[in-house]
């Protein structure tokens, strides 16, 4: 079985339109939007493992680093991910608590290892079938913007609290990570091409 590369048919990356390209297909652009046609993103593989790399060594700051320091009558208390999760969890705000705990630590989890094991199978270091490889990163793809809700609540913290010099709660240093890993999962997931699942499975049918 053929697939659009073989036929020699591109996808344009910006409008959607097929293109019956030529070999040279490096050179040719987009009749609709002018913009660079390829068969597939250009070094897709390379860019999100380092997205992915990056985003695995900001999660060590991310979770040990102060996310929110609470200052009340010249006390400064700063709080990482996890003691704010069992802070809430001790002061009977359990629900808020887990929802805490799962998008801004097991969600970005799931991310990086979920594209690594896909990036894996596709350098055939692990095999997963491609409908699981793709169903995994769809679940990647729309799973990953819940993630960014911590940030959400720090702000809101920040305005809600905040009462001049008695009591103020200030982002801290962590903040920052965890928005970078949220952003750098993000464009890992965007710089995938998701045809490369179906590039390898295609090569072994061919076999």
């Amino acid at each position: 079985m053929q697939n659009a590369k073989d036929n020699q048919i591109a996808r344009c990356q910006e409008c959607s339109l097929l293109i019956s390209v030529e070999l040279e297909v490096k050179r040719q652009r987009c009749p609709r939007c002018f913009t660079r046609v390829h068969f597939r993103i250009p070094r897709s593989i390379q860019k999100t493992w380092a997205y992915l790399i990056t985003a695995a060594f900001m999660m060590i700051p991310a979770n040990f680093l102060p996310i929110s320091t609470l200052t009340s009558t010249g006390t400064a208390t700063p709080d990482t991910i996890m003691s704010g999760t069992i802070a809430l969890a001790k002061s009977d705000n359990l629900g808020i608590a887990i929802i805490i705990f799962v998008a801004s630590i097991l969600v970005p989890l799931f991310k990086i290892i979920g594209l690594m094991l896909i990036l894996l199978s596709i350098q055939n270091k692990i095999f997963i079938p491609p409908k699981r490889k793709l169903l995994l990163f769809n679940a990647i793809h729309w799973i990953g913007k819940w993630s960014i809700m911590d940030l959400f609540v720090i702000s809101i913290m920040v305005a809600v609290i905040n009462r001049g010099n008695l009591l103020s709660v200030d982002p801290g240093y962590g903040a920052t990570c965890f928005g970078l890993v949220v952003v750098l999962t993000i464009l890992a997931a965007e710089s995938f091409d998701t045809r490369l699942i179906w590039d390898l499975n295609h090569k072994n049918e061919r076999k």
